[in-house]
């Protein structure tokens, strides 16, 4: 768990890669919808301008749906999910379903180091290899060093505007989640500013114990 920006899914696909986990992100599982030409895409869309979060009912049955896949069977990790009280509610039973263990995280980072995180964020198009430009800039100015011809793309919600609603979406909505798995004793914390494999190396060893 973690606020926009925090590194929760450069975590998770390190350790699917490492640990042969899938990944389940719903940002990609959203963000695939938004390319769709249906009602439903339409609405996905209409939310995530703003900056707001998508609707328990729909983020559930997604997630249920993928969870209930063969790669799963061994555990996966959850990129995005839950995101608030009703979220962890389901996620519990879920979990109970399929004889699974909810092993919580969150990826404490400061407000100010989220904002410049997202929206100094560009990707290439063709590898999806991920810049930053106050972190980590390419070698030439908003052109891919593994694609010279590539152009980086900047999301459309990673701008100031959407940026900052989301972070205030995270605090009034998803914040009350993390006090939830507080109170449970089951929250787990890593420190969001330190450099990625350290973040990994902590991440890997509650995962293992």
């Amino acid at each position: 768990m973690g606020a926009p920006g925090a590194g929760k899914g450069t975590q998770a696909r390190l350790l699917q890669e490492r640990l042969n986990l899938p990944q389940i992100s719903t940002g990609d599982i959203f963000r695939a919808l938004k390319d769709s030409h249906t009602s439903l895409a339409q609405e996905v869309r209409d939310i995530m301008a703003k900056g707001h979060l998508v609707p328990d009912e729909l983020t559930i049955r997604l997630v249920r749906e993928r969870t209930s896949e063969d790669d799963c069977r061994n555990g996966y990790i959850l990129d995005g999910f839950p995101r608030t009280p009703a979220q962890a509610a389901s996620l519990e039973e879920l979990a109970q379903k399929q004889g699974n263990q909810i092993v919580p995280v969150l990826i404490d980072t400061a407000r100010d180091l989220l904002e410049r995180r997202m929206t100094g964020r560009r990707n290439c198009p063709v590898c999806n290899e991920i810049y930053n430009l106050y972190f980590r800039p390419p070698k030439f100015d908003n052109v891919c060093d593994n694609h010279p011809n590539a152009q980086l793309v900047h999301r459309a919600d990673d701008n100031s505007e959407t940026v900052s609603a989301r972070l205030a979406t995270y605090e009034e909505q998803t914040r009350p989640l993390v006090e939830y798995y507080r109170r449970a004793n089951l929250l787990r914390t890593v420190d969001g500013a330190d450099d990625a494999e350290v973040i990994y190396h902590e991440l890997e060893a509650i995962v293992k114990s």
